[in-house]
């Protein structure tokens, strides 16, 4: 998921397209997946799963993500392939349902973002200038990892992350919130904000670590999915249970597994 969204202008944090078919990993790479249930944070009403397949190559980590339907069906895939930044990966999402694909791919020392909102709307790019210390969607949570020691400390990091709908870098803080127990686990919770005024307004982002690992227990804010009117809802994704192994033959099938055009019907 993206860790912000905008709520009032309804731009986004989010990937993008970066190839037409999905390159093969190298075949025996250790192969993880980790399970995700995205939920309405006021009713506890399930609006959809969110399927993570974490292969480390040669060092670097590649994420293929399924976007589920609430029976299972997938209706939009993300790509990264590995990545030498790992806080700027390259990035490609496609939505089934309306067709919609953001990506950001690198070029020299910029990135170039791309946006089509719909299947049948021209696609839009601009090069951008990557900016020192930059993230990009995911890479979000290697920059947690990356300045772990610092935010335990009681700092506040800041960072240039990646308004992909808007085609530009926006300042955002991130700091600890509090030491909590998640669900039996020691756990720390942090809160991720825009740190100016763009006119529009962005609601702040809650995240749950657990202590031991690292690992994303929690995430609540606007979602990286529109709902099926359109909007960006505010949502709450847990990840609850440990990442699992899994197999090249599960990867290639989430690979290959056509994306529904509804979760209706």
């Amino acid at each position: 998921m993206s860790p912000l969204r905008t709520h009032a202008m309804r731009a986004s944090f989010s990937p993008f397209l970066l190839l037409t078919a999905f390159m093969p990993l190298a075949a025996g790479a250790a192969l993880t997946r980790v399970e995700g249930v995205a939920v309405s944070p006021k009713e506890g009403r399930p609006l959809y799963r969110e399927t993570h397949y974490l292969q480390d190559v040669d060092g670097r980590q590649a994420r293929l993500v399924l976007y589920r339907c609430t029976d299972g069906r997938p209706f939009a895939r993300k790509w990264m392939p590995p990545a030498a930044d790992a806080q700027a990966p390259d990035f490609e999402f496609l939505d089934g349902r309306d067709g919609r694909r953001e990506s950001v791919q690198r070029q020299g020392s910029k990135r170039v973002v791309s946006i089509r909102s719909a299947t049948a709307a021209a696609e839009q790019g601009k090069a951008l200038e990557m900016p020192a210390g930059g993230v990009i969607d995911a890479g979000f949570d290697a920059a947690v990892r990356a300045h772990w020691s610092t935010l335990l400390r009681g700092d506040t990091v800041a960072l240039p992350f990646l308004l992909t709908s808007r085609q530009r870098w926006v300042p955002v803080t991130l700091r600890r919130v509090a030491a909590i127990d998640w669900q039996g686990q020691p756990a720390e919770k942090l809160q991720m904000q825009l740190d100016a005024w763009f006119g529009f307004a962005v609601p702040a982002v809650s995240l749950v670590y657990a202590r031991e690992g690292r690992r994303l227990l929690e995430f609540e804010g606007t979602g990286n999915v529109r709902d099926a009117n359109g909007a960006w809802p505010q949502v709450r994704v847990r990840f609850k249970d440990p990442p699992q192994a899994a197999d090249d033959n599960v990867l290639a099938q989430a690979r290959a597994q056509p994306l529904v055009a509804s979760c209706t019907g």
